[in-house]
């Protein structure tokens, strides 16, 4: 477990081992998500979507496919994805 203090101005220094693990560099972005469990995560921006699938996923209810989401996208948006 690491731990570091937070300044007067909200700021933070990652330990040495989180950014070699995380692959950050200076001017690296994070994101930080609280889950359902109210526990804060963070996550580097500089890594591909499909590396991050599944790390949210909530006990008993089923994953959602690609298909699936893409379907909700385009129901949202009042468009088709099909080609023509």
């Amino acid at each position: 477990m690491f731990s570091t203090t937070v300044t007067d101005t909200g700021q933070i220094t990652l330990p040495e081992e989180i950014r070699e693990h995380l692959n950050l560099v200076s001017g690296s972005r994070v994101e930080f998500v609280i889950d359902e469990d109210g526990q804060v995560k963070m996550f580097p921006l500089n890594v591909p979507v499909e590396t991050l699938s599944g790390i949210l996923h909530r006990p008993g209810k089923v994953p959602a496919t690609l298909e699936d989401m893409e379907s909700a996208i385009s129901e949202r948006a009042n468009i088709s994805l099909e080609v023509v």
